[in-house]
């Protein structure tokens, strides 16, 4: 793997901060939202590293799955933020605000598990294929915390409606 530019520094600490900002967020509100301190901050910060990670092309030289999931995170913060902002699905509009917010969590999980255990540690990193069991194992984990989470969350919002 390449050493990381400073670019891609830029890119790594802004999608922690919106990691723990999004962590903060589902813990204290139970869902993402534009209008809490911490959902905003989490929004803020994975625009500009889903947008960010569209410019980190050293490393394979071309689109790669990295880059796929940055423009399905643009995409579910656009469908995010027009459900929460214009209500225009009504009453789903909650409930889609909350699955596309919780996506873009998913979305930054792959690659951030990815990233760190294809570098570190530096001189040995613990994986060094895509393919590597471990890596699809922590994937599976992700998808299936990433439903559990969101069928808890329309379970609470329903509660809430109600």
């Amino acid at each position: 793997m390449p050493e990381i530019t400073l670019f891609g520094w830029f890119h790594t600490i802004v999608g922690i901060i919106a990691i723990l900002s999004g962590v903060i967020s589902l813990f204290k509100h139970k869902i993402i939202h534009f209008d809490n301190t911490s959902g905003k901050i989490y929004l803020i910060c994975t625009l500009i590293a889903a947008s960010s990670a569209l410019g980190i092309y050293h490393a394979t030289g071309s689109f790669n799955p990295a880059h796929g999931l940055a423009v399905l995170t643009l995409i579910a913060l656009a469908g995010g933020r027009i459900a929460e902002a214009t209500n225009i699905f009504r009453g789903l509009s909650i409930y889609l605000q909350t699955i596309a917010y919780s996506a873009t969590f998913l979305f930054h999980m792959i690659p951030a598990i990815t990233d760190g255990l294809r570098r570190l540690p530096v001189d040995a990193p613990i994986v060094t294929q895509q393919e590597d069991p471990l890596l699809q194992g922590f994937y599976l984990a992700f998808l299936i915390t990433y439903l559990v989470g969101v069928t808890v969350q329309m379970f609470w919002l329903r509660k809430q409606n109600s």
